[in-house]
C-alpha cells in the first residue's frame, strides 16, 4: 500500500483517532498524526483540520485525510475552507461511499460522539479501498472546483 494518510483530531476524539490510526497502519499504509493526543489537549477543531489539510495540500494531493471531533461537522467545516479539499462526515458506508465516487472526497470526517469505533473502521475500510473514476460525476467535481476557484481567495 503506498497511500499516505493525515490523521487529526480534538481532545473530545483521541481515543477514535488512535484506533484508526492503528487500523491503517496494520493495513499497510503510511499515517501521520497531526495531533491531538491527549483528551487533556485544549486545543480547538480547526488548528488540528488547519495541519492536516495542509500536509494534504503541500503533497500535491496525493494524501488523503481522517478528521475526526465529537461530531466530525467542526473537522468538515474547517477542511472545506481549503482550496482542493472536498471533505464529508460519514457515519454510514453509502454515505462513504459516495464522499469517493460521487464527490471525488480526500478527507472523510467521523464524529466519536455519534458513532462508535468499529463502525468507523467498516466505513473507513470501505472509503480507503475506492478510487474516483471519470464518469457522469466528473462534472459535477468540476463544477465544485469552478464555484471554489470562483470564491475562494488567498488572504
Amino acid at each position: 500500500m503506498s497511500k499516505t494518510i493525515v490523521i487529526g483530531c480534538d481532545n473530545a476524539a483521541v481515543p477514535m483517532k488512535n484506533a484508526l490510526k492503528q487500523f491503517m497502519v496494520e493495513k499497510g499504509y503510511t499515517v501521520e498524526d497531526m495531533g491531538c493526543n491527549s483528551p487533556e489537549d485544549p486545543v480547538y477543531y480547526p488548528y488540528i483540520a488547519k495541519k492536516a489539510c495542509q500536509r494534504i495540500i503541500d503533497s500535491n494531493y496525493t494524501k488523503e485525510g481522517v478528521l475526526i471531533c465529537g461530531t466530525g461537522l467542526g473537522m468538515a467545516m474547517t477542511a472545506n475552507k481549503f482550496p482542493g479539499i472536498r471533505a464529508g462526515v460519514c457515519h454510514d458506508s453509502f454515505s462513504g461511499e459516495r464522499l469517493k465516487l460521487s464527490n471525488n472526497g480526500n478527507v472523510i470526517c467521523f464524529g466519536e460522539r455519534v458513532i462508535g469505533i468499529e463502525l468507523a473502521k467498516k466505513i473507513l475500510a470501505e472509503w480507503l479501498d475506492l478510487e474516483f473514476k471519470d464518469g457522469s460525476s466528473t462534472p459535477k467535481v468540476s463544477a465544485i472546483k469552478e464555484v471554489e476557484s470562483e470564491t475562494m481567495k488567498e488572504s
